[in-house]
């Protein structure tokens, strides 16, 4: 599970982190309240317009029509109006939400933290996640943070760093130290920098994140650190301990077929190719995408129906794998362990009736308990379903309707 930056950031503070003030605002006028309480606190008109929604390149994105950026700095209150005007209810366009866009239905109004000072501001990049192949949490930061971090790691991979946290150990001092001095800080951000790693971990461990970004990561005029944006993956797996952070869940920043998947209890997962797959359990999942593949074609989804694959389960998942319109063909790959081949069979049968004329061929591929009856059920139906058991013959039908 997502969040946005300003949910993010909060949780951030919550554990000790320092952060770039705002306030959120759904409206214009909640925007101008916004500002004037941040002069009130800040003594500055200035104020940066930021828009929430789950995507990065923000800054560089644009509101769809327009020429308004998705984050903007407004100067002055009639700034502010404008700007939040043609943000909010419109389409941003970055590289990550690709040329759909996502509407922006709130805005971050936050201080502006690149004021004057003793020195110039410096942004940097700051992340943590599991290292799957150690088994630990890894810390990678760079010195050269904000919007160009891809082409920083792609060109010049030497200022990209990284420290692994044994996670039976935890997080050591002499590791805050070792990220602050290879950033190249001293004095008070040395200082800080140490204090906002532990709270930067601290956030990571308490939330039991699967992703924990600030980029960037500011040092100020006057030697602050302060998260000036920040992303927070919750892993999903870890909801039930965590029915705050749940309740924080943006229905309106997922796709709205999974998301009527979530709510029919179904895994499921949307990808760019022509070939829809129904199977019950992930590694089968797996297997069939890569007969898809070895077919000629190309899996259109990850679609995993559980161990109760029963006539209504199936016809819901039917009608989520149709709602994407480059699917050409669905491979159904039902393994008869628990529950019986011939019960899928029939519960195929049933939810293709209920659904009514289907416009793409079905190959169901039935294998294990009762697989032979499951078969003729599909064979015997009268309807345009090709029946299978062994994946050779799916993958071989699944070729044909394509061709």
């Amino acid at each position: 599970m997502n969040l946005h930056e300003y949910q993010a950031k909060e949780l951030l503070k919550k554990n000790g982190a320092a952060i770039q003030e705002g306030y959120v605002a759904e409206t214009t006028e909640e925007a101008l309240d916004a500002a004037k309480k941040l002069k009130e606190l800040y003594n500055s008109d200035w104020v940066v317009v930021k828009s929430q929604i789950h995507a990065g390149g923000r800054g560089k994105g644009k509101i769809q029509g327009t020429e308004q950026n998705g984050v903007a700095l407004a100067k002055n209150h009639d700034k502010v109006k404008e700007i939040a005007t043609n943000i909010l209810g419109g389409i941003l366009v970055t590289k990550q939400t690709g040329p759909a866009g996502r509407m922006v239905r709130k805005i971050l109004v936050a201080q502006d933290v690149y004021y004057p000072g003793e020195v110039e501001p410096k942004e940097f990049y700051f992340s943590i996640l599991l290292d799957r192949g150690t088994g630990k949490n890894v810390f990678i930061y760079s010195t050269e943070g904000g919007m160009d971090i891809e082409e920083v790691a792609e060109h010049t991979p030497e200022k990209v760093h990284k420290e692994w946290v044994d996670p039976k150990v935890g997080l050591q001092d002499f590791q805050c130290r070792k990220i602050a001095f290879n950033l190249g800080l001293s004095g008070n951000a040395f200082k800080e920098m140490t204090k906002f790693v532990k709270a930067v971990y601290s956030t990571y461990i308490s939330t039991d994140a699967s992703m924990v970004e600030i980029n960037p990561c500011l040092k100020t005029s006057d030697n602050r650190i302060i998260a000036v944006d920040g992303k927070i993956s919750i892993d999903d797996n870890a909801l039930y301990r965590h029915k705050d952070l749940e309740a924080l869940n943006d229905k309106f920043e997922q796709d709205p077929t999974e998301l009527e998947a979530v709510e029919a209890e179904l895994n499921y997962v949307k990808l760019d190719g022509n070939v829809g797959c129904m199977v019950n359990g992930a590694g089968l999942a797996m297997a069939t995408m890569d007969i898809i593949k070895l077919s000629g074609g190309d899996p259109a989804n990850f679609l995993d129906v559980g161990g109760t694959a029963n006539a209504e389960r199936v016809e819901k998942a039917f009608r989520i794998i149709l709602k994407d319109e480059n699917v050409k063909a669905i491979l159904v790959n039902i393994f008869g362990g628990i529950v019986r081949c011939d019960r899928v069979a029939q519960g195929i049968v049933d939810a293709y009736k209920s659904i009514g004329n289907i416009p793409v061929p079905i190959i169901v591929r039935l294998q294990g308990t009762n697989a032979e009856e499951g078969k003729r059920i599909i064979d015997e139906s009268g309807l345009k379903v090709r029946g299978a058991i062994q994946l050779k013959e799916a993958a071989d039908e699944v070729k044909k309707a394509l061709s």
